[in-house]
């Protein structure tokens, strides 16, 4: 069912209800008060009609009956009927000859014990039975009738309460799909604007509008979404650009020094060095292979992952042994604050191998442009989360690259003369993602820089 109409659907069927339940209120209570003026009309006529039977020596039977038949109360097929404390008849009148109510001891019984009449409905009459006890004897007098006029307005307003429904149903109709419409139309605008955005005009965006109701912020959301896909997009061009680039630098060195070697006879000498160059440069390509690898790797989810608990400071620990195998004029210093004595608060959820090559890549990175070779990793707990801060020495990082040193394949204007891709600290990042974290960086020209990677423990995951 198309949105539009469900909204109207349900919109009408709320009028519905809502006008259902305010004729039915108003037909209750008009049908209440109805029979209220019925019931005290008729007792009024029995108390009328007992106390001139009272008073025996002033009215007879006769002139009670012609008071009766003289008074007009707007009510069809009228009868008295009045009972003595023996259950006998003592009077009787009726509009019509011989119509009478059959009353019965219990009924009798019933009004003496009713303290504003006993009321029932017998042969389609409205019938009031009155205990009168202001006389001797005392007396029972029964009064019914047929509010004729009565239930016919009752019907009239039947009648009217459901035209009245019937019409506010049509109209809730008509309005709900009239508004609905205007509604739902910046949807329409909207969805005719996305499918008109595509890969090749990632650049353009959906009008937002002057008004600042939810349309206006969906707007707002869906423009946020096609910068971040353009952006992604964007990353995504730049790095297959220098990935390619990259990997096809040291295939053309291999294949022109092959070309060189292969143009005349040469001494075993010269194949020695030639061949010492070309074993460079596989060693070049096969470690960029493994790190775009790693990046793919690390650009994924977790659900490709093998997560488990794992020690974060035996991982600190670690990697001042890796750096020294990777360059011997690497020193790392740790500095640990005040370590918990419970070994489960070091624990934390993630893949070891991963968040050991992202802290290694940042150490590796700050020994590398330390003025001396040297960088500092400290750890410590706050709040449930771990803070491990590297820091080095060295001309630091100008802050108009602080946010790029993150992009795949960026590499600072001074260090060119430096080795590497440019990829570490990119690959590092995503991996600090994966694991629910995030890295800052404070750098001054030449005061050094400090990365701070913030991870959140494993017992502030399952709390």
């Amino acid at each position: 069912m198309p949105v539009r109409l469900l909204i109207t659907v349900l919109f009408t069927l709320i009028v519905f209800i809502i006008l259902g339940i305010v004729g039915v209120f108003i037909f209750y209570f008009s049908q209440r008060s109805r029979s209220e003026t019925i019931k005290a009309r008729l007792a009024n006529r029995a108390i009328t009609t007992a106390r001139l039977l009272s008073k025996s020596e002033i009215f007879d039977k006769d002139e009670v009956q012609r008071i009766d038949s003289l008074t007009t109360i707007a009510l069809k097929d009228k009868s008295v009927q009045a009972y003595n404390s023996s259950d006998k008849p003592v009077y009787h009148y009726s509009d019509k000859a011989n119509d009478t109510i059959p009353v019965s001891p219990e009924t009798l019984r019933k009004a003496r014990h009713a303290s504003n009449g006993y009321y029932f409905i017998q042969n389609n009459k409205e019938v009031v039975a009155y205990y009168y006890t202001d006389s001797s004897p005392s007396l029972v007098v029964v009064c019914a009738a047929r509010d004729e006029d009565g239930k016919k307005n009752m019907d009239q307003l039947r009648t009217i309460l459901i035209s009245s429904c019937l019409l506010g149903i049509i109209i809730a109709f008509a309005s709900g799909y009239f508004f609905s419409t205007r509604l739902l139309s910046p949807i329409k605008r909207i969805a005719k604007e996305v499918a008109e955005i595509s890969a090749q005009n990632l650049a353009r965006r959906i009008p937002t509008g002057k008004g600042k109701d939810e349309w206006h912020e969906m707007t707002v959301t869906l423009n946020q979404l096609l910068d971040r896909l353009q952006e992604s997009f964007e990353l995504q061009r730049r790095f297959i650009s220098n990935a390619s680039h990259e990997l096809s630098t040291p295939l053309t060195a291999i294949s022109s020094q092959l070309e060189i070697a292969l143009q005349r006879k040469r001494t075993p000498e010269e194949f020695e060095k030639i061949i010492t160059d070309v074993r460079q440069d596989v060693y070049r390509m096969n470690k960029l292979t493994q790190t775009l690898l790693e990046f793919a790797k690390a650009a994924g989810n977790k659900g490709g992952l093998t997560i488990n608990l794992v020690r974060i400071d035996e991982i600190l620990l670690e990697i001042p042994g890796i750096l020294q195998k990777q360059n011997s004029l690497y020193e790392v210093y740790l500095r640990f604050d005040h370590l918990p004595d419970d070994e489960n608060e070091l624990l934390i959820f993630g893949n070891s191998e991963l968040l050991s090559s992202a802290v290694t890549n940042i150490v590796s990175n700050a020994c590398k442009y330390s003025s001396d070779n040297k960088a500092i990793i400290s750890f410590s707990i706050r709040d449930k989360d771990f803070f491990i801060e590297v820091s080095n020495q060295g001309e630091g990082i100008p802050p108009e690259e602080q946010e790029k040193i993150f992009e795949p394949f960026y590499r600072l204007a001074n260090s060119s003369a430096t080795a590497g891709f440019g990829l570490g600290l990119s690959l590092a990042q995503r991996i600090i993602k994966l694991h629910n974290g995030h890295v800052m960086v404070k750098s001054e020209r030449g005061k050094g820089s400090n990365f701070t990677l913030i991870f959140p423990s494993a017992r502030k995951v399952t709390v």
